[in-house]
């Protein structure tokens, strides 16, 4: 930590543009508790990454990212390699590898005092393109629904926006994908999901086998588009998140893969819409991230109770 003549700090990074009464709340948290904190109000992704990658080079101990998976994972992108720390207060609208940890993510002091105790697990980090990822990222349809939702609708419809758009793109004519895995298989399809963990898009678990400190990707590849897709989906959703191949929609667990698509299509990594491409290339990185989170984190209370309810046999 950054020592100053008052003690020591946490040198913290947040997005001071954040726009929403959560990120009000998380403002007004920090500045209450600014005598723990070195605070570095970042202007941009790449800015709050150069900083993350400053600090690691110094040889701090923790850094902590304030915000959304955005946020997140631009610091993660500087610590990658690193042996710095990642502390995390889950300020965003999703949260979702704070969730995928079992992080507080609605109580800003029950995350700090995470960070306070000291305790740290290692996860996994792979690249999409280069690009550092820690929680998931998508090749084609829910990259094209990232695309298509501008903020104005959000703000309106909070994440029906994302539905609305979803509803759009589906009656749009799918590209064709060919997926080349490390271990020597070869699929094909119109849209890929690939896990680290096992949270997609908040609370939702998708990727029922996924384990983030395990060296695989779990990769979800739909054979098809339509709603008979999306009937399949919510089937996979109710069972607790898919394990296994289905009409629709292949389930594989890899250490690395290629796929080829036949036209530059929207790429997204940690929710966050990373550019087109025709050929996503995904690739462990061999460092581990350390995270100050708890050691056994409980399933949420929300997600028992579906599993008790569902008329599937919950998988995990």
């Amino acid at each position: 930590m950054i020592k100053t003549s008052h003690g020591k700090r946490y040198p913290l990074i947040l997005n001071p543009k954040a726009r929403s009464e959560k990120a009000d709340g998380a403002r007004r948290f920090i500045m209450d508790h600014a005598g723990r904190f070195a605070i570095f109000a970042s202007n941009s992704a790449e800015e709050a990454e150069e900083l993350a990658a400053i600090f690691a080079a110094s040889e701090e101990p923790v850094v902590v990212a304030a915000g959304g998976d955005g946020t997140l994972n631009a610091v993660v992108k500087g610590l990658s390699g690193k042996k710095t720390a990642l502390g995390i207060l889950p300020t965003g609208t999703m949260n979702v590898f704070a969730r995928e940890l079992g992080l507080p993510v609605d109580q800003l002091k029950r995350a700090f005092e995470v960070i306070d105790k000291g305790e740290t697990v290692d996860v996994d980090l792979f690249s999409m393109n280069g690009a550092p990822f820690v929680q998931m990222a998508g090749v084609g349809f829910d990259a094209q629904v990232i695309e298509e939702t501008k903020w104005e609708a959000k703000k309106a419809l909070g994440p029906l926006a994302y539905l609305v758009s979803a509803m759009k793109v589906l009656g749009d004519t799918p590209p064709k994908m060919t997926v080349h895995f490390d271990e020597g298989h070869v699929e094909e399809g119109v849209a890929v999901l690939v896990g680290n963990g096992s949270l997609y898009g908040g609370q939702v678990r998708l990727f029922g086998k996924a384990d983030n400190a395990d060296d695989l990707l779990d990769v979800l590849i739909f054979k098809e588009s339509g709603y008979k897709v999306v009937t399949d989906t919510l089937a996979g959703l109710a069972r607790g998140g898919f394990d296994e191949n289905m009409d629709t929609v292949g389930y594989y667990q890899s250490s690395g893969l290629r796929v080829e698509c036949d036209r530059d299509i929207p790429v997204e990594v940690d929710g966050e819409l990373w550019g087109k491409t025709r050929v996503a290339v995904f690739e462990n990185i061999p460092e581990k991230l350390k995270v100050l989170a708890p050691k056994d984190a409980a399933m949420p209370k929300w997600e028992e109770m579906l599993r008790a309810l569902s008329p599937w046999t919950p998988n995990k």
